[in-house]
C-alpha cells in the first residue's frame, strides 16, 4: 500500500461559534518542527496573525528543528495542556518518525485542533544544471550513475523523505539521500550546488523556480499545478503511481480541556474561511482545508495504520 499524505475527507463544514478569549491568559506558542523558510514555517506565519486576532491572544511562532520534527513534537507533548503550546505539523513527525527512531511520544500524546492546508510536492534542481535538464534526463542519469546523484529532503520521516523513498522504489533508482533540518537549509545547498536535486513543498520552492534560480523537473502528483503550468506531472513523466502531497494540521497536548480545544478550533476554522487568508495560502501553493477539530486526528489514525504496515514490512528505515 502506498504511503501518501492525502487530503482527508473534510468537505463537511463544522458550525463555529464566535471566538472567545481562552481561560489561559498566557501567550500562545506555535512550534514549527523545522527550520525557517520551509512550507510549515511559511504557512504558520500566514495563519498566526489571523488566529491571534480571532482568539484575542498573542501567538508567537517558534522554530524547533531536529529529529524529523520529533524535537518540537516532544516539547508539545510534554507541555502544559492549557492551550498555550501548539504544534503545526504534517502527520509524519507524529506517526512515521516514531517508527524509525525512539521518541518520547505517540499519536495519543496529542489532541487534534484541526486541519490547515495541503501543498503539492515538486522535484527540483539548480537552474542551468548540466547533468539533467528535465525529468527524463534526471532518471536516465541517475540510473546510469547509481549512488552518485545527491537528493535533499527536509528531515527524516517527512513527506519529502517518504517521497524520495517512493521515487527510488518506483523508478528503480539508487540515490545519495541527504537529510536536513528543514527545507530552508536544503534549498541553500541546492542553490549553492552542494546537492544535485531535492524534493520540496511547492510553497517553499515556487519563488525560486519563478525567479529562475531553480528548475522544476516534475510535480509529485497526477495533475499539473496552476502556479507551474509548464511543469509536468508524474503521470506525464511515466511515474503515475508516485502521488504524494503534504497536509498540515494543528495539535495541542493530550488532556487539553475540550472547551479550550474547541475555542482554538473554531477560531482556526473561521481563519481558514477568510478570503484574504485563503488567497495568501494560494499564493504559496497551499490550499486551505477548514474542517472540524477531529479532522486531523482522523488523518493521523489512517496514516498511523499505513506507517505501521510499512514498518512491519521493513520499509521505514533512516537513510
Amino acid at each position: 500500500r502506498q504511503m501518501c499524505i492525502r487530503d482527508s475527507a473534510v468537505s463537511a463544514l463544522a458550525a463555529f461559534a464566535p471566538a472567545m478569549a481562552q481561560t489561559s491568559a498566557k501567550p500562545i506558542t506555535m512550534l514549527v518542527p523545522f527550520a525557517a523558510g520551509g512550507n510549515i514555517d511559511i504557512v504558520a506565519r500566514i495563519i498566526a496573525p489571523a488566529l491571534s486576532k480571532q482568539l484575542g491572544q498573542t501567538i508567537v511562532v517558534q522554530n524547533r528543528p531536529g529529529g524529523g520534527g520529533s524535537v518540537a513534537a516532544a516539547e508539545v507533548a510534554r507541555a502544559q495542556p492549557d492551550g498555550s503550546t501548539l504544534l503545526i505539523t504534517t502527520p509524519n513527525p507524529i506517526v512515521i518518525v516514531p517508527k524509525m527512531v525512539s521518541t518520547t511520544y505517540t499519536v495519543n500524546s496529542f489532541e487534534s485542533v484541526g486541519l490547515i492546508s495541503s501543498t503539492a510536492l515538486v522535484i527540483t534542481t539548480k537552474a542551468g544544471n548540466q547533468k539533467f535538464k528535465d525529468m527524463a534526463s534526471f532518471l536516465a542519469y541517475a540510473r546510469a550513475n547509481p549512488g552518485k546523484v545527491s537528493i535533499g529532503n527536509s528531515g527524516i520521516g517527512t513527506s519529502n523523505h517518504v517521497a524520495i523513498m517512493q521515487l527510488q522504489s518506483i523508478a528503480k533508482l539508487d540515490l545519495n539521500v541527504v537529510t536536513y533540518k528543514g527545507s530552508g537549509p536544503a534549498i541553500i545547498d541546492l542553490l549553492g550546488g552542494q546537492i544535485d536535486a531535492m524534493i520540496d513543498q511547492l510553497s517553499s520552492s515556487v519563488a525560486h523556480i519563478k525567479g529562475g534560480r531553480m528548475a522544476a523537473l516534475s510535480l509529485l502528483g497526477p495533475e499539473r499545478d496552476p502556479l507551474l503550468p509548464e511543469t509536468p506531472s508524474t503521470k506525464e513523466v511515466g511515474l503515475p503511481t508516485l502521488d504524494i502531497n503534504t497536509t498540515l494540521g494543528l495539535l495541542a497536548p493530550a488532556k487539553t480541556p475540550e472547551a479550550t480545544v474547541k475555542q482554538i478550533s473554531d477560531a482556526l476554522f473561521k481563519v481558514l474561511q477568510d478570503p484574504a487568508v485563503k488567497e495568501q495560502l494560494l499564493n504559496v501553493a497551499s490550499i486551505a482545508r477548514p474542517g472540524p477539530a477531529n479532522a486531523f486526528s482522523v488523518l493521523l489514525k489512517r496514516e498511523d495504520t499505513i506507517a505501521s504496515e510499512l514498518a512491519t514490512a521493513g520499509k521505514l528505515k533512516p537513510e
